[in-house]
């Protein structure tokens, strides 16, 4: 089972913090993203076009980055801010 946490608007949009995914021992972020897509269309545009970073287990992915069962994806909206 994958863990998928939602963050800041993107809670919102998916209506909980937190969803999980039974896709097998071993698949991609981007099916992973699909699946997310079917279960929320709201996000599918969102994810599809980039606009949001992905990381599992704390480390930032790409789309073919490989998740494994147990793992632990974020889905975080991007960021921007000021100078410290």
């Amino acid at each position: 089972m994958i863990t998928v946490k939602y963050f800041a608007g993107l809670k919102t949009l998916a209506g909980s913090e937190e969803d999980r995914f039974d896709l097998g021992s071993e698949t991609t972020v981007r099916v992973l993203s699909e699946e997310i897509g079917k279960r929320h269309p709201e996000l599918k545009n969102l994810i599809g076009g980039k606009k949001v970073m992905v990381s599992v287990n704390h480390d930032m992915a790409s789309p073919d980055s490989t998740i494994k069962d147990g793992d632990e994806v974020a889905l975080l909206p991007p960021f921007s801010g000021g100078s410290m």
